[in-house]
Formats: C-alpha cells, structure tokens, sequence
C-alpha cells in the first residue's frame, strides 16, 4: 500500500503548521511503469490547519464586488468625459449598433504619456464590452472628438449591452430620452 502525505504551502499562514497527516491510497491506484526507474518516495511534510473565521452576524450572506461601470480607450485608464450615446435597432429587433461620441475626452490629456488609444471598452460587474470601431476627429490639427461604435448582433448581445448601459447611467446621471 502506498502512502500519500498532504503538501504545506509556504505562506504566512505557515507558522500554525501541525504534525504530518498521512492519507493511505491503495496500491492498485500507484502507477508503476516497466520502462521507468522511478517508483515514487515517501514526503513527510507537515500538515497546515487554517484559522476558523467566525461572522458576528446572524444570517452569512454572500460578499457581492460591485464595479463601478466605466468606459475606457486605454485599458487601466478610465474616460472621464460623458458621451453622448445613439441607439439602433433593426426592425426585427435581432441587432443594433450604440454610437458613442465623447466630445473633448480626457483620453487626449494623457494617451501621450500612458499609451496609445487601443479600442472602446465598457467594463462592469458582469465584464467587458469592447469594440475596435473607434474614430477622432480634429479640428485645426488637434483632436476634439472620438466617436466609437458598439455592434449588436443577437438580442442576448443587445440586452447585455442595455444592463451595462443601465448601470452607466445610474452611476453618471444619464438619463434616455427618445426622438
């Protein structure tokens, strides 16, 4: 019968280490092959006993993270400015395009020391949107609007990206207004 031993981990947790534990495991499971010399030895490491974490509270709810939905060109660097967003729909209601027009963005005050501009993202709790449909515009040399657009395909497509938009909203006082 072969014997297999529980790993201690090197982590701060490290000092409440234990006596070795061992855990016997039929020999029928130990491999054995006829071309190699190798048969396995025996480790004799300690055993790691974590700390129990007790809640004061009652009832043990689950932690939800909650993201606060931004839109980013340079990914780690959130767009300040506030767009104007364009909605369509096809008739059949199947997809739509969001077009986005950031009129002075803040990403112009920093890509030269960050980086390049390198696609549209809108990033909240469920994940990421992104598109590489992004475009400037410039006046007398400098750039003074970026336009991207967002495609959607499928209806899932569409009401994701109306729970992102959602979000966004509530989070920058947007409010829709239809024409």
């Amino acid at each position: 019968m072969a014997t297999l031993h529980s790993l201690a981990l090197s982590s701060p947790l490290s000092n409440s280490l234990q006596k070795p534990r061992s855990y016997s495991v039929p020999s029928s499971i130990v491999h054995q092959s006829a071309n190699s010399t190798f048969n396995g030895q025996t480790l004799s490491l300690p055993y790691l006993r974590l700390p129990v974490v007790k809640q004061n509270t009652p009832m043990h709810m689950p932690i939800i993270m909650m993201v606060k939905p931004k839109i980013q060109f340079i990914q780690g660097t959130d767009e300040q400015t506030i767009p104007d967003v364009r909605l369509t729909k096809s008739r059949d209601g199947t997809n739509g395009m969001a077009i986005f027009t950031f009129d002075q963005p803040s990403v112009f005050d920093s890509s030269g020391e960050i980086g390049d501009i390198t696609g549209f993202y809108m990033i909240d709790e469920e994940g990421v949107l992104q598109s590489v449909d992004v475009s400037a515009k410039f006046v007398n040399g400098k750039p003074s609007v970026i336009e991207a657009k967002y495609v959607m395909r499928t209806p899932r497509d569409w009401d994701r990206f109306m729970r992102f938009m959602e979000r966004y909203s509530n989070a920058n006082g947007l409010q829709f207004i239809k024409k």
